[in-house]
């Protein structure tokens, strides 16, 4: 199993081209399921998690092709198009790998007036139930059973007659699989309370483009009135937030200067935020973000929350960074329960980092040393890379399958900010 080799000390610096955003694609490419007519989707990342969706989507009779991926390019453009659905099953051994394979639960209802899903898999950082996706389908007109580890809706005779739908708790996931049930309905559905990402809003401007009626983009409450039918759209994949921010922490760890490519700041304010208290300058410069420090970090106290709040997934590599600060600070994650496993790794390189519950302290010391370290989920898996280009000596990070799924070609990109980093093949 490849592993990857990091030998720190090296101050990043340069430009770095930030990819289409993993989270914003896994819930577009679900997008083709609901016409018949070509989508077309540009600057989508080379990931293991989008390559799995696509071995998904192929599974429904989804026919897809990629143009113009020359292998130095970041990014590929990929058509699908489900002229026919063949299936409206996804099993398990596909969805098992990876938790956003539920997204296809609302669009397959919406086409077929069916579908049946394996509940899904992923990351354990802790409990993500589904039980907010299945309501909102239900709210809208859905027959939803359980049995056997599948989930199988089945709409009405004529399809969804749509509805209301009020989320207890705000949900991502569960939006985006109501937004993409609700476009095809018979009649106006609305959501309260929705996630307002901006992965969301990129799932909103392509069905908009694809033909759908939708109101209050970007807002807690969303009106979809039902339409007949989606036309094929092309579209471009939004920068990814999350790999931008990572990178900027990166730099930060390092006492670096790098320009993040293609980033935007309105998509990231909360983690520039977070890192301006740290003493880090964050300011948008033309075509990107620019991130500056000269290492001298300060403590910072920080907590995880929906969006525009500072995403939960930031919160292991903000954690790295801190490991450097002149002092304590405090990190609170209310998202997920689970999500300190980086914590044991991190304190193996040096850090003195203690956890009660949701709540770290992050006591900043003066050094981290290299170790062997092991990612147990895929932020984790950056956190240690940020903490390895910042110590003494050489890491090794282990289980690259889980960066594999979110980072595209990550040792090449730190190649181009200087970064000693390597993959090499394990034992």
């Amino acid at each position: 199993m490849d592993k990857i080799i990091i030998r720190g000390g090296n101050r990043l610096s340069g430009t770095v081209p930030v990819s289409g955003a993993k989270n914003a694609a896994l819930t577009l490419l679900p997008c083709a399921l609901l016409t018949d007519e070509p989508v077309t989707l540009r600057n989508l990342p080379r990931l293991a998690d989008i390559d799995g969706f696509q071995h998904l989507l192929n599974q429904f009779g989804i026919s897809t092709s990629i143009a113009g991926a020359r292998p130095e390019d970041f990014g590929r453009v990929m058509t699908l198009q489900a002229t026919r659905l063949t299936s409206t099953v996804a099993p398990y051994d596909l969805v098992r790998k990876m938790r956003a394979s539920i997204l296809v639960l609302g669009p397959l209802l919406a086409r077929a007036g069916e579908a049946t899903v394996s509940l899904p898999g992923g990351c354990a950082i802790g409990n993500r139930p589904i039980d907010l996706h299945l309501k909102a389908l239900e709210a809208f007109g859905a027959k939803i059973e359980l049995a056997a580890g599948y989930v199988r809706a089945i709409a009405p005779d004529g399809g969804l007659p749509g509805g209301d739908y009020s989320f207890p708790l705000v949900s991502v996931g569960a939006t985006e699989n109501a937004l993409m049930a609700a476009v095809l309905a018979r009649g106006t559905s609305t959501l309260h309370n929705a996630a307002r990402e901006p992965e969301i809003v990129d799932l909103c401007n392509l069905l908009v483009a694809m033909g759908a009626e939708i109101e209050g983009i970007g807002s807690s409450d969303l009106t979809i009135h039902g339409v007949q039918r989606l036309h094929g759209a092309t579209y471009m994949v939004m920068p990814d937030r999350i790999e931008a921010g990572s990178y900027a922490c990166a730099a930060a760890i390092t006492g670096g200067d790098i320009t993040l490519a293609g980033a935007r700041m309105e998509d990231m304010a909360a983690t520039a935020q977070a890192l301006r208290d740290a003493g880090v300058l964050v300011e948008a410069v033309r075509g990107g973000v620019r991130i500056a420090s000269d290492g001298d970090l300060r403590p910072v106290t920080l907590s995880t929350a929906p969006y525009p709040g500072l995403a939960t997934d930031m919160q292991a590599q903000l954690m790295a960074m801190l490991c450097l600060a002149g002092g304590s600070s405090v990190l609170t994650e209310t998202i997920f329960e689970n999500r300190y496993m980086h914590v044991p790794e991190l304190n193996r390189m040096g850090a003195h980092i203690e956890t009660k519950g949701r709540t770290a302290i992050v006591h900043g010391v003066r050094q981290l040393h290299g170790a062997e370290v092991m990612a147990t989920d895929l932020r984790a898996s950056m956190s240690l890379v940020i903490a390895g280009l910042a110590a003494e000596g050489e890491s090794q990070v282990h289980r690259l399958y889980h960066l594999d799924r979110g980072y595209e070609r990550l040792e090449e990109k730190f190649a181009l900010l200087g970064a000693d980093v390597e993959r090499v093949g394990g034992d």
